[in-house]
């Protein structure tokens, strides 16, 4: 299987399943079996999910239950990370470094695979080539 036929979860949408989100559950879940054993996690992703976690083992057991792949970020997508982040910067950004969604949206770029996702706004204006899968 190629690096293309994957697609990057977000978080967003696996929380909508783990945590049976009233209106996002249905949505959610019908993209992981849609796309079942093509997913993946990256780093960010999976901190995230750590957030709520009591143990990396209970995420690890998440990945499983779900299908989920984890994947670490290229270096190409570290590289649009901080272009991404520059542009950012030079828009009036205020953080002081790159947000999460950069290196989502940069690790999806360098891959050419979409992101599932409810949160496309910074997607769409820092990648607007990387392919969105989005109610």
């Amino acid at each position: 299987m190629t690096e293309s036929s994957w697609a990057i979860v977000d978080t967003n949408v696996l929380l909508d399943v783990i945590e049976q989100d009233a209106r996002w559950a249905d949505w959610s879940q019908e993209q992981i079996v849609q796309h079942a054993n093509r997913l993946m996690v990256n780093p960010l992703i999976y901190t995230e999910l750590c957030y709520e976690a009591g143990s990396a083992e209970d995420v690890d057991a998440i990945l499983l239950t779900l299908g989920l792949r984890y994947e670490e970020l290229p270096r190409q997508a570290l590289f649009l990370a901080a272009r991404a982040f520059r542009l950012y910067r030079g828009r009036g950004g205020t953080k002081a470094a790159p947000l999460p969604d950069f290196f989502i949206g940069a690790h999806a770029a360098a891959l050419g695979t979409p992101i599932i996702t409810r949160d496309v706004a910074r997607y769409r204006t820092y990648f607007p080539n990387v392919e969105l899968i989005s109610p």
